[in-house]
């Protein structure tokens, strides 16, 4: 349950599309009054004279409404045809609050979650205009996410052990979040991940001249200890009967076959592992000796990389554990640490590059900032000056210019 509340923190921030509260008035003056049903006369009887009344006296004054003629919530971004309100902004920052507290948890002074803090909160604004930029662009390339989005659903459920999608959606509804909602919050999260790999990821090359280079210039970071990179598919028998036992250790015998037979190990966990680590293709991470169990030290340090055990038998369940590297004591070999450098070079390309693709898709859209919170939105075309509901400017008019990012470069890099 501790990954749905994560989960459900996390979504609760991004954007949605056609999500936002249009602006409302409350009515003003009082209600009309009622007409009054009219009165039938017996035969033969006047009508009967009104009463002469005392004029009554004037009410006192009710207390003016400091809500009346207010704005229900506040707009404070207008990206194309979305908005972007103060109550998300508000979350997103409380959100990134939290996420610092989580991190820093008995790892940093009070200083410096102080300046976590700061720095996550810092870029809010920005960062929820990029997320509706990025999820709009999504949808102009025609993209479609609902298969993964499916997948991604069905491992939330089966991580927190619910046997039913209605289990789940009741589970959210319970944390606050409208069912709906918290779909399409990860359906956002989907798309801007397809736009970011299919527009920017896809653009960035690293060759193997800048690894060598990176190698020779980085050789301390690469002397360590003997350590081995695991990865588990997991075929859990908590809470089976004693009759279900032979098919779930067939269950697991199945998996590691097809994996010996070629398939990929991480999809292979992806779909069969019963494990929290299926969502990260069975990924456990790195271990030096003395961290793990003896018998499992034994066994995994005199594997080579990739090499598989065979079905061993746990408290926990049926377990095949992948050497995904091994790591000799001391200076390791670049062809040992070539994937580790790959990676590091590309979030060292990926970020430049991303705040290049983004400052294009600003320049392509219509997006307007209330007074008072550019600076924190990383820029923005004009302010917003009077809040509508209604968009005055349509994407028609500069929405639909052709992406030139990756064309023709120019040498200078955006600073957003």
């Amino acid at each position: 349950m501790r990954n749905l509340v994560a989960i459900a923190a996390l979504c609760a921030v991004l954007l949605l599309a056609g999500l936002s509260l249009a602006a409302q008035e409350q009515p003003q003056g009082p209600p009309p009054k009622p007409t009054p049903a009219p009165t039938l006369e017996k035969p033969g009887m006047a009508a009967p004279e009104p009463k002469s009344e005392k004029p009554a006296k004037p009410a006192a004054p009710k207390p003016a409404n400091p809500d009346a003629g207010k704005t229900v919530e506040e707009i404070i971004a207008r990206v194309n045809n979305e908005i972007i309100t103060r109550t998300e902004y508000d979350k997103a920052r409380q959100t990134a609050e939290e996420d610092a507290k989580t991190e820093c948890q008995n790892r940093c002074t009070p200083e410096q979650l102080q300046t976590d803090i700061e720095d996550r909160q810092k870029h809010t604004l920005r960062d929820l205009v990029d997320q509706s930029l990025l999820v709009q662009r999504a949808k102009d390339m025609g993209v479609s996410v609902e298969p993964e989005l499916i997948k991604r659903l069905d491992a939330i459920r089966i991580e927190n052990k619910f046997k039913t999608m209605e289990e789940l959606e009741d589970a959210v509804k319970g944390q606050g979040i409208n069912a709906e909602d918290f779909k399409n919050n990860i359906r956002n999260t989907l798309l801007t991940q397809r736009v970011i790999g299919s527009e920017v990821g896809s653009h960035i090359t690293i060759s193997d001249e800048e690894v060598t280079k990176y190698y020779e210039a980085h050789k301390a970071e690469f002397v360590g200890p003997e350590q081995v990179v695991l990865r588990e598919i997991v075929v859990s028998t908590e809470g089976k009967k004693p009759e279900e036992l032979p098919d779930l250790k067939k269950k697991a015998e199945t998996a590691l076959k097809r994996v010996q037979d070629g398939e990929d190990f991480g999809e292979i966990a992806k779909r069969l592992s019963d494990g929290s680590t299926k969502s990260q293709s069975g990924l456990l991470g790195q271990y030096k000796r003395g961290e793990l169990s003896k018998e499992l030290e034994d066994k995994v340090f005199k594997m080579k990389r990739n090499e598989l055990t065979e079905v061993m038998e746990t408290k926990q369940g049926y377990l095949v554990l992948q050497v995904l590297e091994h790591y000799d004591e001391g200076e390791q070999p670049l062809a040992k640490v070539k994937n580790r450098i790959m990676d590091e070079l590309y979030s060292k390309h990926m970020e430049p590059a991303m705040r290049e693709y983004l400052k294009t898709l600003r320049e392509q859209s219509y997006v307007i900032i209330k007074p008072g919170f550019q600076d924190i939105a990383g820029g923005a075309g004009s302010e917003i000056q009077e809040v509508s509901a209604t968009p005055e400017v349509t994407k028609s008019k500069k929405g639909h210019k052709k992406f030139l990012l990756f064309g023709k470069r120019s040498g200078t890099q955006s600073g957003q």
